[in-house]
């Protein structure tokens, strides 16, 4: 079985192949934001090319993309148009009455100055089903459909939201419209709120499958570009889809539902994390992936990933309802600007250089200092990077360092240099400690997982100020996300709104829809060729006390469904609750919100490979000595560092600061007073003295 990982950031593309015999290659390219899919052939002809395989031996590929975020952060999606019950075509205008900043009177409403469907675009039809049951009110009005679905194809509409009021009990009229949709406007993208989100809350299901048509034109085009260009140029690997909840899908099954790709590249990281932590001794760990944009952070207690709250999952302001792995994330990147605002205070991020141009130091073009600058200056970042592909150009970083920041303050180069890492550094503890503290975590109990192509760099910092004890340097820690992705599984997730009381639940009735959701699951998996061995379906529901306005995820017990598995369902929503709250209140009804079902097929992970040990004498694997930068006493202090290839460690090796470690993807930074060690399996675990 032969293997490709790609995850497309805002600044590289990054690449892991794995094989059966053990052979891995990391491999980064520039990101090529126009068309992302061009930067990820090349990397992956490179790598076929380095390794003399053919294109058609690749057996699966694994893709993390941006691509569905990126539009909506930069409300670039598609002409959405949407049909709804008569009298609710503003739901998502309105939605919860909540702004993002309350007493704001010129604030922008994201979802009302970018609506993912414009009002002209959104028509009422005759129509009403009724709660408790879905029972037909009022008959569905085809003539006004037809009318609606011709003016949108007149008007060159590229995408229609259907969402009518409690479809999710009863889709009938839903699956209607969709018949006439497919006989006036064949072409068009199509996307049904009891297909998208089959669950109760009209603003957030009106909204999340607004926003699946919103990004699915140009979500299915891409993915079927790179079919096509992967067909093209000989490779008939079967494409998987990272999404936001863990999991990976299929090519076919990402076109349809593409609001699941929404931060699928951030969950790669976490996943790699979880892998690369089970070969240390460390079970704690909260994971710090800098890119070129941004620093994603995620607080995995027991190395088991949290998942988002449904009623906090969003994206640049919309609520997007589906199931994510918590992850935060902030504006702080190798490529974030650093720069004086109108008020004079000096600031870093978020506003990033991104791939194009670039850093000054990359000599693309850009002008600006950012935080890769201030490390070329400070001496911790070298003049070749990727392995000696890409050249840095110092004495531009130098020039817009003190043009934009040295000179307008009064501050030496190395001063400013250093406020911007210091600034950077301080934005991502504010993170952390925003993931962590504020939800009863104690940061200085946990290691730092330092990963992405910059993670390596501030690591060592930051856990420091947090009082953390450990920093783990993965193996290929600026390739981590794309290390997740082949350390993943084929993974779908089904759901049901029930409201159903514990006490009264209807049995059968639960029981039926059950097996109902497992039977989609198990197919979609057959659809993507799994055998029933590697096929696992997990049942799980999401609870709250009688009179709660939010649900927690429990498990339930596999089976035949019974009073017993009631009993159980109710006992682990008192467990989870006093876990997350401090309490639980035994005495009140549970409510049974949502079921669900999480069909798992199950894909062999990358297994670790141990390198050989050493003797204790590192001094062959010194490459170079340099004089870096760092502050201590909080003034500037220049100290010569020894630079190290990390590809000639052994098992075993102390690596004692300052010192700077080289390898493709990623420098690594041990700073003063911090020691190294090399495991069993490359992986460093540096040991942090929070007295220095």
């Amino acid at each position: 079985m032969k293997r490709m990982g790609v995850d497309v950031g805002g600044t590289f593309t990054d690449f892991i192949y794995v094989d059966d015999n053990g052979k891995i290659e990391v491999y980064k390219t520039s990101t090529t934001p126009h068309d992302p899919s061009i930067g990820m052939m090349e990397g992956i002809n490179a790598i076929c090319d380095k390794l003399n395989i053919k294109h058609d031996e690749i057996d699966e590929i694994f893709h993390g993309t941006t691509i569905a975020t990126n539009m909506v952060l930069e409300h670039k999606g598609a002409r959405a148009g949407m049909i709804t019950t008569k009298g609710y075509r503003d739901i998502i205008h309105i939605a919860r009455h909540k702004r993002p900043t309350n007493f704001s009177i010129v604030e922008d409403i994201p979802w009302q100055k970018y609506p993912v469907c414009q009002r002209r675009d959104r028509y009422g039809v005759t129509e009403r089903v009724v709660a408790p049951n879905g029972d037909e009110l009022i008959p569905l009005d085809e003539e006004e459909v037809r009318a609606a679905v011709r003016k949108m194809k007149e008007d060159k509409v590229e995408s229609i939201a259907v969402c009518f009021l409690f479809s999710f009990l009863n889709p009938a009229h839903e699956q209607r419209v969709k018949e006439i949709v497919k006989e006036e406007y064949p072409e068009v993208y199509l996307s049904l709120s009891s297909e998208v989100l089959p669950q109760f809350r009209e603003y957030e299901r009106f909204t999340t499958t607004g926003l699946n048509a919103y990004i699915g034109p140009t979500t299915a085009r891409y993915i079927k570009q790179l079919q096509e260009t992967l067909k093209e140029q000989g490779y008939t690997a079967k494409v998987h889809l990272m999404q936001s909840f863990g999991g990976v899908a299929s090519a076919d099954a990402a076109r349809e539902k593409p609001v699941n790709l929404l931060l699928s590249g951030p969950v790669g990281g976490v996943l790699g994390a979880i892998w690369t932590s089970k070969l240390t001794d460390l079970s704690n760990v909260i994971t710090l992936d800098i890119g070129g944009t941004s620093a994603d952070i995620s607080v995995l207690a027991d190395l088991q990933p949290s998942m988002k709250h449904l009623l906090d999952t969003q994206v640049g302001g919309y609520a997007a309802m589906v199931p994510m792995i918590d992850v935060g994330t902030i504006g702080a990147g190798g490529g974030s600007i650093a720069y004086i605002d109108e008020g004079g205070f000096f600031r870093v991020g978020p506003e990033s250089a991104g791939a194009d141009p670039g850093p000054a130091c990359y000599n693309r073009g850009g002008t600006r200092p950012t935080v890769s600058d201030a490390n070329i200056i400070l001496g911790r970042l070298g003049t070749k990077l990727l392995g000696g592909r890409m050249e840095i150009k110092p004495e531009l970083a130098e020039k817009a360092i003190m043009e934009h920041i040295g000179k307008p303050l009064g501050k030496s180069l190395d001063e400013a240099a250093l406020g911007i890492i210091d600034i950077m550094n301080n934005n991502m503890i504010q993170e952390i400690e925003k993931e962590s503290v504020r939800r009863g975590f104690d940061p200085r109990e946990f290691a730092l997982f330092a990963c992405g192509g910059a993670g390596s760099l501030h690591a060592c910092s930051v856990a420091r100020e947090l009082g953390m004890k450990n920093v783990i340097v993965p193996l290929n820690p600026g390739a981590l996300c794309a290390v997740g992705l082949v350390n993943t599984d084929l993974m779908y997730d089904f759901s049901k709104t029930e409201m159903q009381l514990s006490a009264k639940a209807d049995i059968k009735a639960l029981a039926e829809d059950y097996a109902t959701l497992e039977k989609e699951a198990h197919d979609r998996l057959i659809e993507d060729n799994m055998s029933e061995d590697e096929i696992v379906i997990q049942r799980v529901a999401d609870c709250r006390y009688e009179g709660q306005g939010y649900e927690m995820r429990v498990p339930v017990i596999g089976g035949e469904v019974t009073e017993e598995t009631i009993e159980k369902m109710k006992e682990a929503f008192h467990v989870a609750h006093k876990k997350q709250f401090g309490r639980s209140y035994r005495l009140v009804e549970v409510e049974i919100v949502n079921i669900r079902v999480v069909g798992t097929g199950s894909i062999d992970d990358l297994e670790p490979i141990t390198i050989e040990a050493g003797n204790g004498d590192i001094s062959g694997a010194v490459v170079d000595e340099r004089e870096v930068t760092f502050k201590v006493d909080g003034k500037p202090k220049h100290m010569m560092t020894k630079v190290y290839d990390r590809s000639l460690f052994k098992a075993g090796d102390e690596i004692v600061g300052p010192a700077i470690i080289n390898q493709m993807d990623t420098t690594i930074v041990i700073e003063p007073n911090c020691v190294g060690h090399v495991n069993d399996y490359g992986v460093i675990v540096v040991d942090i003295d929070t007295e220095a």
